[in-house]
């Protein structure tokens, strides 16, 4: 054989983004079906219809596999929201994420179940959902203070992330419904937009 020939490798073609999403989106089937125990790589690629080498090639972990999930199929695009006004830009927050109410209520719930006895899962969430949203909503307070609508930083801006993410999954638990559009504009002004202009 050549020696050039025994060099020569197989190269694997590189998922496509479209088959990562797939991929991605089967993830949180099988999460919302079966729970984050019984979610493994086994049942993931066969909802997946793919090899399990396949997934390890691309997430190493069950808790990274989620969290990229997450991420990728996220309902908002924070980043990209600006509207020229605070309440503006939590109001198109909340038009997003409405929508997605009924099947997101369970599913972050039993994360949040798994995530106190998952410290790897906390912490592929926090660096790939809450931080980069977090941050997010940081900048919408920061612009609004640019802009004079508010006068500095309100204390409150460090637990606008819990009130927004509590507002949305525990409705169910209080009043026997979702966190539809309705409720959470009313949660806006009632609530959050007191709460950072009582700086």
């Amino acid at each position: 054989m050549p020696a050039d020939a025994r060099k020569t490798t197989v190269r694997r073609p590189r998922m496509t983004p479209d088959r990562e999403l797939e991929l991605l989106v089967a993830t949180l089937d099988v999460l919302r079906e079966d729970g984050y125990e019984a979610l493994t790589m086994d049942a993931v690629a066969a909802k997946g219809r793919c090899s399990k080498a396949t997934l390890y090639r691309q997430w190493q972990t069950k808790p990274e596999m989620i969290a990229a999930a997450l991420y990728a199929t996220r309902p908002v695009r924070a980043n990209e929201i600006d509207t020229g006004s605070l309440r503006g830009d939590l109001m198109l927050l909340v038009e997003q994420v409405a929508p997605r109410a009924q099947q997101d209520t369970a599913l972050f719930t039993a994360l949040g179940h798994a995530a106190l006895s998952d410290p790897a899962l906390v912490r592929a969430l926090r660096e790939s959902v809450i931080d980069p949203e977090t941050a997010n909503l940081t900048a919408f307070v920061d612009r609004a203070v640019a802009r004079g609508e508010l006068a500095a930083r309100p204390a409150a801006l460090a637990f606008l992330p819990q009130l927004l993410f509590s507002s949305l999954h525990t409705r169910p638990l209080f009043q026997n419904a979702v966190a539809d559009y309705d409720y959470l504009v009313g949660f806006i002004d009632d609530v959050v937009m007191p709460v950072l202009l009582h700086t």
